[in-house]
């Protein structure tokens, strides 16, 4: 393909070619994704060696002059080799090609790639330019000369996109430069032009005027119809032709008809000016426009349901730095239907935008299975744990079942001059009392500091504290620094900074660094443990990389952690921060946060809760013994990552099936990527980053091409129909999470699901409480099950999911940790990093299936999935009862079995008149047991009873044992024993 031409013919072509309003015809077409996803179709009407085309595509992206062009024959389907681009510009092309088969359709694609890399985060890159036409035809037709001008002309017939979602316009087509300089000479005394639009166009570019906006031109007015009870989307683009534009404000007036009915003001917003965050604090934003930039502004009316029909006029005033008031019109015509949901049934309504302002379960109300907090003077108490509060605001005294935690209070030391500073405390108020959380303020002093503590109790066990330290002048610091001393006997485990899940070593020791969110501990034993969490000033949730280290806590890299032996009976955490020099005046926050594990008793409808995750009938999965079915992104019911709202139809049919057949039906839903196929989405990106991360863009085709830059590309899943559902990656917390909970509610009302399947969790625990507030007031007995694939990686933060997911656990279901967890791992790894039973939880295995006999010893098993087969297990589950024994596990001091062999474990599931014994075993080579039965604690005599191994398939075969004699036990596997009652 050649490429030439001199800067004179460029200016004579650009100046013939750019003519305002031409009309150019777009559709849709269907073709190999190869060739990209824009062509041209032109028509050749003659047989000739060389035809010309002119192409007025009007594309937004930059340097077009670089990118590949393919001209292919519609006739043969083949590429045609001799092309020369005489013209390649942003507005328009001209090219020169051999009409190989004569008069017919020929086809210009232009932004042509390839993609590779994985499936699910492709690299797409766009072909280059290349000059691949014969020379003797660029000689023979002087194509270097302006003899081109005298080629006949192929007819310009369509410009097609590769189906609807491809296609650019009209919002992406972009007007001329001439078109853009005519009009800010036709306003020369404006600095701002507004383009209002309705909800239907969702303006995307913030750089081009689109072509539509040149033949429309701007206004100071909008007109439209509403029902009552809408929630009537509609935007602004304000357009800065001359000067940038700071400092602009939005501001309402009264609707009103003739007959003096409103529309008050209130009703009137703005999404980009002022809204309300995840914890309901109201904040307003700062509008800005470049010069020569757009900003397209998000409005909403909430017409009143009881508002009278009729037209309604008012106005809006525009405010900006330096310029006069603009004054733009309303103009509303209410109808007299009345919507019951606002217009939500339809996402395209765009209604839904002021979900991103909701408080929907934002309280401290109290959630099952917790119970109102019970508080006695400076003792609370929650659901099986208690703690006291010493006079300087933090924990003396903490129990979990009636297990002192601490070996001696809680305390944050101010350290100058070798000395520990004496605080002097004044009494404690309490802030805020309600049934699920009470707050508490205490200010202390010493003689150079002062400090601030204040804390907030909850209803699952949950202290959050925010402690200010002031320096009263200026003061070196030897060191300010947590102390957090845990008996000895209660800290059989520790798991977190840095170190997997297991026994806990005699000394362990942490410091900061930015890639890595690791800053939290646990240490505990299965019967009480003690999460802490150092915090910065601001509520923050980084998944695996820390996005800013606490400087009050890190102190420039001289902060840190230990965790060593003390004496007899104290296992001493110590998060210091190190020397430092504080001026007069200057605070410091030393924020942290303790979980007091287990957050709930073992829920015994686990027995009961058995997940089909394949994608399968509903009669399907309940021929497979399953409960409960999870309905993964990416499929027919569920494409659109974190967006399940556009088959919600579809979904409702199936889960109504489901329901029929008495099994539930819960979803993949949460926030960390969202789907670029959400109608929002041109409005969220008006919101700057507060919703998506900037990023280096990239990704798939339509990310590229129509996002173009500022965005961080995600998962992207393939569909059936063979198009791509691209996500893009959403920060930690947002508004987002507010349309999140209200589209969670929306969804269990009109959809029916019974909860969430989340796979990693996007947000913190002030949404997740929020997540079970909106569920349980919706549909009692919703369900969350949370899937985490091993993150102790160095890419992931070296953090446990258990650790670091724990302060969700409290309104979690179940666990199903799965891809990389080693199940050849050792006991106390399984009890601590894949169990979940020292929190309160049951868990299922995935890795490889997992293993069902060591699995089996933690009441797990794995779910329908990738080959697995549970239900012989869960078959023998139910002939049993186990829903109806109680599991003593080899952890416990009450199991009343053991074997002789410290590698071969045994659980317990005791019932009235029998008990099912779980062996398995964790040693290298075929092993022969005994077990050591206290058969007074099981309510057996052992010469009237039977020991039997029942035959379940893929798991071990019929056996009958007899008491005191040993048992075969494969490295690797174990049993599942019956000892019953005989007469």
């Amino acid at each position: 393909m050649a490429s030439w031409v001199s800067a004179s013919v460029f200016l004579v072509v650009l100046a013939a070619r750019n003519t305002v309003g031409q009309d150019v015809p777009r559709g849709i077409g269907d073709w190999k994704i190869e060739y990209g996803n824009l062509r041209a179709r032109v028509l050749v009407v003659e047989k000739t060696d060389a035809v010309r085309a002119h192409i007025s595509w009007r594309r937004r992206d930059d340097l077009p002059e670089t990118k590949g062009l393919i001209v292919v024959d519609a006739t043969t389907d083949k590429p045609i080799s001799n092309v020369a681009r005489v013209a390649i510009n942003r507005e328009f092309s001209d090219i020169v090609f051999e009409p190989t088969s004569g008069p017919g359709v020929y086809l210009v694609y232009y932004l042509p790639f390839k993609q590779t890399g994985p499936t699910y985060f492709p690299v797409v890159t766009y072909a280059p330019s290349k000059d691949e036409a014969n020379p003797e035809w660029v000689a023979r037709l002087a194509l270097k000369t302006d003899a081109w001008k005298s080629l006949p002309e192929a007819r310009l017939m369509q410009i097609q996109a590769r189906g609807e979602w491809n296609r650019p316009d009209p919002m992406e087509v972009i007007a001329t430069d001439a078109e853009t300089a005519q009009l800010r000479d036709d306003h020369p005394n404006e600095s701002c032009l507004v383009f209002p639009e309705d909800r239907t166009h969702s303006i995307r570019m913030d750089r081009d005027l689109p072509e539509r906006w040149i033949e429309r031109g701007p206004s100071d007015s909008f007109a439209a119809d509403a029902c009552r009870n809408e929630f009537l989307s509609f935007q602004l683009g304000l357009w800065a032709p001359r000067k940038p534009l700071e400092n602009i404000t939005i501001s309402f007036r009264d609707l009103v008809n003739g007959g003096g009915g409103r529309l008050p003001a209130a009703s009137l917003r703005c999404i980009n000016q002022a809204g309300t965050d995840w914890l309901g604090r109201k904040f307003s934003k700062s509008i800005v426009v470049p010069k020569g930039g757009i900003a397209p502004l998000w409005l909403g009316l909430q017409v009143p349901a009881k508002a009278e029909p009729g037209t309604y006029r008012g106005s809006l005033t525009i405010n900006a730095k330096g310029l006069p008031a603009k004054q733009f019109r309303l103009e509303i015509q209410v109808k007299p239907q009345v919507l019951a949901d606002s217009g939500d049934s339809d996402p395209a309504n765009m209604s839904r935008l002021r979900w991103l302002d909701s408080t929907i379960g934002l309280d401290d109300e109290v959630v099952a299975p917790y119970t109102p907090l019970q508080v006695k003077g400076s003792v609370v108490e929650c659901l099986g744990r208690k703690v006291r509060f010493g006079t300087d605001g933090f924990p003396s005294s903490i129990s979990s079942g009636g297990n002192e935690i601490l070996s001696r209070p809680i305390s944050l030391i101010a350290e100058t001059g070798g000395i520990d500073l004496d605080w002097k405390s004044a009494p404690t108020k309490t802030i805020a009392v309600a049934k699920g959380a009470i707050t508490r303020q205490t200010g202390t002093a010493a003689s150079s500091l002062s400090m601030t503590c204040v804390s907030k109790m909850e209803s699952d066990g949950y202290i959050n504290f925010r402690v200010a330290v002031t320096a009263k002048k200026a003061v070196r610091m030897d060191d300010i620094r947590l102390e957090v001393p845990v008996r000895r006997e209660m800290a059989t485990f520790l798991m977190g900074m840095g170190r997997k899940g297991g026994m806990r070593p005699s000394q362990w020791a942490w410091d900061w660094k930015k890639g890595y969110s690791n800053n939290s501990v646990w240490i505990g034993a299965v019967d009480g443990g003690l999460q802490c969490k150092l915090k910065g000033q601001e509520e923050s949730w980084d998944l695996f990389r820390l996005t800013s280290i606490p400087d009050a806590w890190s102190n420039g890299g001289h902060g840190g952690c230990t965790i060593t032996e003390v004496g007899k009976d104290t296992v001493l955490l110590r998060a210091y921060s190190g020397a430092r020099q504080l001026k007069a005046g200057q605070t410091l926050y030393f924020n942290f946060g303790l979980l007091v594990t287990p957050v709930k008793p073992l829920d015994s409808a686990h027995w009961s809760q058995r997940y089909d995750h394949e994608f399968i009938s509903p009669e399907k999965a309940k021929q497979n013994g399953a409960t409960i079915i999870n309905i993964h992104q990416g499929n027919d019911l569920n494409p659109n990552i974190n967006y399940p709202f556009l088959q919600a139809d579809k979904m409702a049919a199936y889960v109504k099936q489901a329901h029929a057949l008495g099994m539930k039906v819960k979803i993949y839903y949460t926030v960390r990527e969202l789907s670029s196929r959400l109608p929002e989405i041109w409005a969220l990106r008006s919101l700057g980053y507060e919703v998506f991360t900037d990023g280096p863009g990239g990704g798939d085709s339509w990310l590229q091409e129509h996002l173009v830059s500022h965005y961080s590309p995600a998962w992207h899943t393939p569909l059936a129909d063979g198009s791509v559902d691209a996500a893009i990656a959403t920060v930690g917390l947002s508004r987002w999470h507010n349309y999140y909970l209200e589209g969670l509610g929306w969804l269990i009302k009109n959809v029916g699901i019974d909860g969430l399947y989340l796979d990693g969790i996007g947000y913190d625990r002030e949404i997740m409480k929020r997540v079970r507030k909106v569920m349980d007031r919706a549909r009692p007995g919703c369900l969350i099950d949370f899937h985490c694939g091993n993150s102790f990686r160095p890419e992931y933060g070296m953090n446990s999911c258990a650790n670091e997911f724990m302060e969700h656990f409290p309104y979690i279901n179940s666990l199903w940790f799965g891809e990389g967890y080693g199940y050849n791992e050792s006991p106390d790894y399984w009890l601590t990093e894949i169990s979940g039973i020292p929190f309160g939880l049951y868990g299922e295995m995935l890795e490889g299936n997992g293993n069902p006999w060591r699995g089996m010893v933690y009441g797990m098993t794995a779910r329908y999935y990738s080959g697995a087969d549970p239900k012989p297990i869960w078959t023998l589950w139910d002939s049993f009862g186990i829903a109806q024994s109680k599991m003593l596990g080899y952890w416990s001091a009450a199991c009343p079995v053991h074997t002789d062999n410290p590698d071969v474990l045994a659980t317990a599931y005791v019932r009235d008149g029998k008990t099912l014994i779980a062996l398995a075993s964790w040693a290298k080579t075929p092993v022969q047991v005994k077990l050591n039965v206290d058969w007074k604690a099981l309510g057996l005599d052992p010469s009237h009873m039977s020991m039997t191994a029942p035959e379940v398939k893929g798991f071990q075969p019929a056996a009958s044992f007899i008491v005191d004699d040993p048992i075969p036990v494969e490295p690797g596997k174990g049993w599942m024993i019956l000892m019953s009652r005989t007469p």
